[in-house]
């Protein structure tokens, strides 16, 4: 189960959104033995692609840091679909970096966003609840 607190949530479904109509991507940080991500990271889809979300390498490296600083780790990523369910693509299955992260797909197809989360180990993907907190 992944955990999220509100701002975290709000943060990242409204990153999304300005994002379109782009897919937008962006860096949960939390805790990994509680998977509660208590920071979100937004950043820049440098594949400025539609169908496809590549997280800015240097951001990524700047939300490392900042995570450790703060005795965190990044323990997953989030984007947006703009078109289609939420659920990886085989693009984003092939291109999952690490089977402990939690990979969060935000589906802006229908009127209101549909927020899913994942596992991907060696290609299989497996849903977990996601739970928004108010802390």
């Amino acid at each position: 189960m992944l955990r999220l607190t509100r701002p975290v949530y709000e943060r990242m479904v409204g990153h999304c959104l300005d994002g379109l109509p782009l897919e937008a991507c962006g860096l949960l940080g939390g805790e990994p033995s509680t998977a509660k991500a208590t920071l979100c990271y937004p950043t820049d889809n440098v594949a400025a692609s539609a169908r496809l979300y590549t997280v800015d390498p240097r951001q990524h490296l700047l939300a490392d840091r900042d995570a450790e600083a703060r005795g965190l780790e990044i323990i997953g990523v989030f984007h947006s679909h703009t078109h289609t369910e939420a659920f990886p693509s085989p693009t984003d299955v092939a291109q999952a970096p690490d089977p402990s992260w939690h990979y969060v797909v935000v589906s802006l197809r229908d009127l209101g966003p549909v927020t899913r989360s994942f596992l991907i180990v060696d290609g299989k993907v497996s849903e977990e609840p996601v739970v928004v907190e108010d802390r």
